[in-house]
């Protein structure tokens, strides 16, 4: 995926997880796993953007 692609799944998630904490506060929740599930998307993409970034700094600093 692209940068901006991650950028929009992982506000996707974040929404989504926001509605979700919403419902489970009213007791409306279809599916408890669903939370977790969106947290676990977000991890990873925060991860992806982390490497991206790191390997980015280091391709700068290294001479090639």
């Amino acid at each position: 995926m692209s940068d901006e692609q991650l950028d929009l799944t992982a506000k996707e998630a974040a929404e989504q997880l926001f509605r979700l904490r919403i419902q489970s506060q009213t007791e409306r929740m279809g599916s408890p796993t669903l939370k977790r599930k969106n947290r676990q998307i977000i991890a990873r993409v925060k991860t992806i953007q982390r490497q991206r970034a790191a390997s980015a700094t280091e391709a700068e600093v290294a001479p090639a």
